[in-house]
């Protein structure tokens, strides 16, 4: 779309008489100034709504390759500490954030090792983490939105300029006839076709990227009450810290024996 309003703009020599003469590069040469700059503007904001897209189609793809990644070696491994030292290797994934949010979280709340003290808090944390993950990645969308809706109105200000200067003529000269405001007509609806033409492509990039943005939003909301859940679970093998017997004589036995439930709770305890 950019090359079509290029090549609108730059065909600056009449066109001739022979079969392969193009009437829209004579309307545009014909343009007045007003369609000249309008026309401009519109190549500007066509160009800058593709580089929003491809940058944006770049970085999502890339997101979604590291997220699946994250998330099978977040399944294979057993241990927070193991995810958080590899995690830097997956950041453009928005499910990493999540995790060092609420890996942070767990580790001021519990150092780490057993239930946490506050899980509302940990949950806040993720919600918290996927709101900053989503607003990083909705950044420059809004343009996307503004030129789809704004692009028809300015093309269709530069059509009605046209046609005030084509009756303004048309009264100076005196010349009623449909042959006299015919050309000066056409040359101001070339403004609309353009504002359309730029409207459509970044009215629908920006529909499919949002829909890509809450389908990051749904995968960060899961991967948040999964990792909450394998905290909860592996928290739940950690046994309460075993109480003195209150049978002196059964101390000897009890330090003689190793203590089978610790090391089943080791070898249980997933973080």
């Amino acid at each position: 779309m950019p090359l079509l309003l290029l090549s609108l703009l730059i065909q600056d020599e009449p066109a001739p008489a022979a079969a392969n003469s193009s009437a829209l590069g004579e309307i545009l040469h014909n343009s007045g100034p007003v369609a000249f700059a309008v026309l401009l503007l519109l190549l500007l904001l066509s160009v800058f709504s593709w580089m929003i897209m491809i940058s944006k189609w770049m970085s999502f793809g890339a997101a979604r390759k590291q997220s699946a990644r994250f998330l099978r070696a977040f399944r294979r491994s057993g241990r927070l500490s193991e995810i958080s030292a590899v995690a830097d290797q997956f950041r453009p994934s928005p499910l990493v954030p999540v995790f060092t949010e609420i890996n942070d979280e767990y580790q001021r709340q519990s150092n780490g090792r057993g239930m946490p003290r506050n899980p509302v808090g940990l949950e806040r944390a993720a919600a918290t983490a996927s709101s900053e993950a989503l607003t990083v990645m909705e950044q420059r969308l809004t343009w996307l939105a503004t030129i789809a809706t704004n692009a028809p109105y300015i093309g269709l200000f530069g059509t009605v300029m046209g046609i005030v200067d084509a009756f303004h003529g048309l009264g100076t000269a005196g010349s009623a006839t449909l042959r006299a405001v015919a050309p000066g007509i056409s040359e101001a609806l070339i403004t609309t076709a353009a504002g359309i033409i730029v409207a459509i492509p970044a009215g629908f990039g920006y529909n499919l990227l949002t829909a890509q943005l809450r389908d990051f939003g749904a995968r960060m909301d899961d991967f948040g009450r999964e990792l909450l859940n394998a905290i909860e679970n592996a928290a739940a093998y950690v046994p309460p810290p075993s109480q003195q017997p209150a049978d002196p004589s059964l101390s000897g036995e009890r330090k003689a024996q190793p203590d089978r439930q610790n090391l089943s709770s080791e070898r249980r305890r997933a973080f």
